[in-house]
């Protein structure tokens, strides 16, 4: 069973839902020392719930963008985002254009809603977002689905991000909650991921082939015996938190013990990752974003391709974002005589004034999110799966905190669902559904991933009507 690593210094704050024999001891004793005091982040280690029949979508990736959208100003005039027209006859929206040559492969939404708790903040948004629960305080969609159809990968969660942690952000900051209240933090490092996934290469170019490693599962019972130190001197409560990290530790090393299990890179022959040069130095420059991102997002399409996991996040920065998109070469919105950040082109005023530096860099910005989750598509779309395309048997989702960025409502919420889910979703539509709790669209996703679940979050009807072929 794969666990959560946190890292509490270094460059990301990095945490990899990851096999503990490809880590150190030192590493995994501070991690889990500085995660059972404050950090509780893996809770369902029990029998996986009943799956319903007829599931047939291979894997989920959800790719997080900070800061909403052009959403209905305030003065009145119209969304910038929102499709017009009929569910088979609509037109995509000027932010959505990047989509396309991709609009028969995906679903666009009018009218989701994620409640009225908290409407008008980024944090209440990032929290609800994944979890549907207001103040985070519930499982997210990722972490169930990941603990249930994803619990025989060998990793069951994969969440990559790009500067997700700038500035040592947590928290809030961060969308996947494996426990209620408590997120956990992406792993922003894609040489660090692609380590951890697919070993240090060697003499089987990277591919982690060979016997599991026995100094390595001697790893494990050393941290244990210092965790066991540890816990003596806690108090009840940072006991049982321990005490989970200690299960599943015991766990990873009786799968690791098995005679002839295979490791997890095992099902694909020498895998590379083009990470663009970045170094230690580099990987938090926000002109080095764009090149961090495609890394991340190519490492995701490899890792699901391979058989290591069928759940996956990938963070684009977090709410809030002080991210200087004008540094971005060669996009529509770079301006090296000018920052402009996310969050302060968000707040662009009352009216969608095209005068306004920061209303025309913001709907740039969002339009440039836009064509990255058409990247996610097209590296799905060109790797053959079986009966088709990767991208014909997985959900992909595009998620972001709030609506309109300067307002940060939580009603006519900006997804979209590409992918035909193995058959379990017939996508090329526009569906209007004024009012519905976006649970709803969770427990769809789950269903067709095989998960029968009847209820999500603190509000939900059951699927959302019309996503389920």
């Amino acid at each position: 069973m794969p666990i959560y690593l946190p890292r509490l210094r270094g460059r990301a704050g990095a945490l990899l839902d990851a096999p503990a024999a490809r880590l150190g001891r030192r590493t995994w004793l501070k991690g889990l020392t500085a995660a059972a005091l404050g950090v509780p982040l893996w809770r369902a280690f029990g029998p996986t719930r009943a799956r319903a029949a007829g599931g047939a979508a291979r894997r989920v990736i959800f790719f997080y963008y900070p800061d909403g959208v052009v959403g209905p100003s305030q003065d009145g005039q119209p969304t910038m985002w929102h499709c017009s027209g009929g569910e088979h006859d609509f037109a995509l929206s000027p932010q959505l254009e990047p989509l396309a040559a991709l609009k028969g492969e995906c679903l666009f939404f009018n009218g989701l809603t994620m409640g009225p708790a908290d409407s008008g903040s980024h944090p209440g948004g990032a929290k609800k977002l994944l979890t549907a629960v207001d103040g985070g305080f519930g499982e997210s969609i990722d972490q169930l689905l990941a603990r249930t159809v994803g619990a025989d990968a060998p990793y069951r969660h994969l969440y990559l991000g790009a500067q997700a942690n700038q500035s040592n952000a947590s928290g809030d900051k961060h969308v996947s909650y494996p426990s209620p209240g408590q997120s956990v933090t992406p792993q922003d490092d894609p040489r660090e991921a692609f380590s951890l996934l697919f070993g240090d290469g060697g003499g089987d170019g990277g591919a982690g082939g060979g016997e599991p490693d026995p100094t390595r599962v001697s790893v494990i019972d050393g941290v244990l015996e210092d965790m066991n130190a540890l816990r003596a001197e806690l108090g009840e409560t940072e006991r049982g938190k321990l005490d989970l990290h200690l299960d599943a530790l015991r766990e990873v090393e009786q799968r690791i013990k098995q005679p002839g299990a295979p490791p997890p890179g095992a099902s694909c022959d020498a895998p590379t990752l083009d990470t663009g040069g970045l170094d230690d130095q580099s990987l938090y420059a926000p002109e080095r974003f764009p090149d961090i991102l495609r890394a991340q997002t190519d490492l995701m399409v490899l890792a699901m391709a391979c058989g290591l996991t069928r759940v996956g996040v990938i963070q684009a920065s977090h709410h809030t974002s002080e991210l200087i998109m004008s540094r971005f070469a060669g996009s529509e919105m770079y301006d090296p005589g000018y920052d402009m950040r996310s969050h302060q082109a968000s707040h662009y005023g009352a009216s969608h004034n095209p005068e306004s530096k920061e209303f025309s860099s913001y709907l740039a910005q969002r339009r440039w999110w836009v064509a990255q989750f058409a990247y996610l598509l097209e590296q799905l779309a060109a790797r053959p799966d079986e009966g088709g395309t990767m991208l014909d048997s997985s959900l992909v989702v595009l998620c972001t905190e709030v609506c309109d960025g300067n307002t940060h409502l939580h009603d006519n919420m900006p997804f979209v669902l590409a992918g035909r889910g193995g058959g379990t979703i017939n996508p090329g539509r526009l569906l209007v559904r004024e009012g519905s709790r976006h649970a709803d669209l969770w427990i769809a996703l789950a269903h067709a991933m095989g998960e029968g679940i009847g209820g999500f979050g603190d509000v939900s009807s059951g699927p959302l009507s019309g996503v389920l072929s």
